[in-house]
């Protein structure tokens, strides 16, 4: 379950869009940046605070590949599968990089380093083909150069949240 904080940043969320449902995307990162994932329980506590049925935050949650509602690795690489990247070398790149890590898209490695997720146009074209390695776009890329991004990647803090927490007042 969702902290009294950020319930509070949810809440204060919905109060700088005209209408509260335009920050249900917002919110569900924050949600997610707490929680790690968005489990069903988690789903249900975000509805809530939107007025909203469950099964209508389940249908943004399992429509981006963005959200999860499993456990991710401490480190996510998005691999563009759209036609720029494909066309570059993008299949090739996602077969070396799941070949390395011993693990096919959408799977996280044995020790929770890494999830692969084979994700739409992630807007970089001008560097396919590319991946988004945690907040960071990485293109194009070569296949001799995964191990480098993975060690490099291993240096970092993870996937942040792309949402701060808006500052939370309190009476």
């Amino acid at each position: 379950m969702l902290t009294e904080d950020t319930r509070q940043a949810i809440l204060e969320l919905q109060n700088l869009y005209p209408v509260k449902r335009s920050a249900l995307i917002p919110a569900l990162h924050l949600a997610q940046a707490e929680a790690g994932y968005l489990p069903i329980d988690v789903q249900a506590e975000v509805a809530a605070l939107f007025d909203l049925d469950p099964s209508e935050v389940n249908a943004v949650v399992t429509f981006y590949d963005m959200f999860f509602e499993e456990p991710t690795g401490k480190h996510q690489i998005h691999v563009c599968k759209n036609v720029s990247c494909m066309l570059r070398g993008a299949d090739g790149v996602m077969l070396k990089l799941c070949e390395k890590l011993q693990i096919s898209p959408g799977q996280t490695t044995e020790d929770g380093q890494f999830t692969v997720i084979a994700s739409e146009c992630l807007a970089a074209c001008d560097r396919a083909p590319m991946m988004l390695v945690d907040d960071k776009v990485v293109g194009p890329v070569k296949d001799s150069e995964i191990d480098q991004i993975l060690e490099e990647a291993k240096k970092g803090p993870g996937h942040p949240s792309p949402v701060e927490k808006p500052e939370v007042h309190h009476a």
